[in-house]
């Protein structure tokens, strides 16, 4: 699954998300009871027994055979999956949804990054009154951080996206190069290669909202404080500056391919080796597997560098939870299929399709620690991965209007790729902007 952090929402989108959205508070159609009182197990139970239609929102494929299985065990609930759009293209259906009190889903995928922007607004429900923050510890620690906003739970995570190295084990032994455990490493690594054969790139990067955020997150930054209406922005942080630090140097030398992450060139940089690694998240076997079949049995999974010798950290890198929205009129009967979906049956089965599990359960069984994978030379890459989900560092917070900071990425911190314009100063502009709009929006920005 494409790393969904990547995608570049719209200005209209977040603009209209950020502070206009207002949920109306309403009686629970399944329960009779008024919004924030307390539904038992009971309730939800009744309302999956007595059924009815829910419609649910979703572009993740896996869903389908969720919703398959779900409507064999609840045989009254018919579920309506209908995929409005990824990212973006749906947040922009929702919104006109709310916006117009009608044709709102009971049901709805938000990434994590764009969720605090839906739960400040009071456009989606939370459900700590349905028994959510009874599934504390039932999630690894980044999504779980992800949809607790405020106080409140608005969402229950699908999936998650714990960073790794991946890298072609072929093209770094012809070359000598050894596996790098700093990104001090990395960026000796980066010049030894390319100076053996100019062909060849260590990685590529022509600037990316979501990869940037997971490494100053994964290097201790938190640029982002989030109080209510009051927001901290501070890209002068220890972690933002040891990122930009590092970073800059492979910029400054030339030292990243030229080519767009996700393009077919990409893919074929990384099939015939001459991108030799990325760091992202575990969602990327399927990825390299489609995109990139002639890198078969050449990549590995290493843990990611880290910013300090010893240190044993890592960050998220894409993902989603599903959320159900305060307007929804089947409130009970979305909860209890969000909990068959992500936090119960549902698990095994998307993760049987390929999908990376939120849950710790999962990430913790022999059969998932013991897949082998084919495309790694027979690696049992979910080791990795599940150690990287189990170190993801603590207390990162994204933006209530994220999805408008995202939009205006490659305008302020993106220049740092096609001008002379530095990381640090690209970081520096893209605080201001998104400290402008926040202000424009009603937020108190500090």
């Amino acid at each position: 699954m494409r790393n969904t952090l990547a995608r570049i929402a719209s200005v209209a989108a977040a603009t209209t998300l950020a502070v206009t959205l207002t949920g109306c508070g309403s009686d629970d159609a399944d329960t009779g009871t008024a919004a924030g009182d307390p539904v038992s197990a009971a309730d939800i139970q009744a309302a999956l027994d007595k059924g009815g239609e829910l419609t649910v929102w979703a572009w993740e494929p896996t869903l389908k055979d969720v919703v398959a299985s779900f409507q064999r065990e609840h045989q009254n609930v018919k579920v309506n999956l209908i995929n409005a759009g990824s990212g973006n293209d749906q947040y922009t259906a929702l919104q006109n949804a709310i916006a117009a009190g009608s044709g709102v889903p009971d049901v709805a995928q938000v990434e994590y990054y764009a969720l605090p922007q839906f739960a400040l607004a009071k456009s989606v429900t939370d459900l700590s009154a349905y028994g959510a923050k009874s599934l504390d510890g039932t999630f690894t620690p980044g999504p779980w951080t992800a949809v607790n906003i405020d106080g409140g739970v608005y969402g229950l995570p699908m999936d998650s996206g714990p960073m790794a190295l991946f890298y072609n084990k072929e093209v770094f032994d012809k070359h000598g190069i050894e596996v790098p455990a700093t990104w001090t490493e990395y960026v000796e690594a980066a010049r030894k290669l390319h100076a053996a054969d100019p062909k060849v790139y260590l990685t590529a990067d022509s600037g990316d909202a979501g990869f940037t955020t997971s490494m100053i997150w994964q290097a201790g930054g938190k640029p982002y404080r989030v109080d209510g209406t009051t927001v901290t922005i501070d890209f002068a942080d220890p972690g933002s500056t040891r990122f930009a630090g590092a970073w800059q140097q492979l910029i400054t030398e030339k030292l990243v391919a030229p080519v767009a992450p996700w393009s077919d060139e990409w893919f074929q940089g990384l099939g015939n080796g001459t991108i030799a690694s990325l760091a992202t998240g575990a969602w990327m076997p399927a990825n390299l597997m489609s995109g990139a079949p002639a890198g078969a049995g050449k990549w590995r999974v290493a843990p990611l560098p880290q910013w300090q010798a010893g240190e044993n950290a890592s960050a998220e890198n894409g993902g989603s939870s599903l959320a159900v929205p305060e307007k929804a009129t089947n409130k009970a009967l979305a909860y209890g299929f969000m909990q068959y979906a992500n936090a119960g049956a549902g698990v095994g089965i998307r993760v049987a399709k390929g999908a990376f599990p939120a849950t710790a359960a999962e990430l913790n069984s022999a059969e998932f620690l013991g897949a082998e994978f084919a495309y790694f030379g027979g690696q049992k890459a979910n080791e990795v991965f599940a150690a990287s989900a189990a170190n993801v560092v603590s207390g990162w917070s994204y933006l209530p209007f994220q999805v408008y900071a995202n939009s205006i990425f490659n305008d302020t911190v993106g220049q740092a790729y096609v001008s002379s314009t530095s990381l640090a100063d690209g970081l520096k502009a893209w605080r201001e902007a998104s400290a402008k709009y926040g202000t424009d929006q009603g937020f108190t920005v500090r």
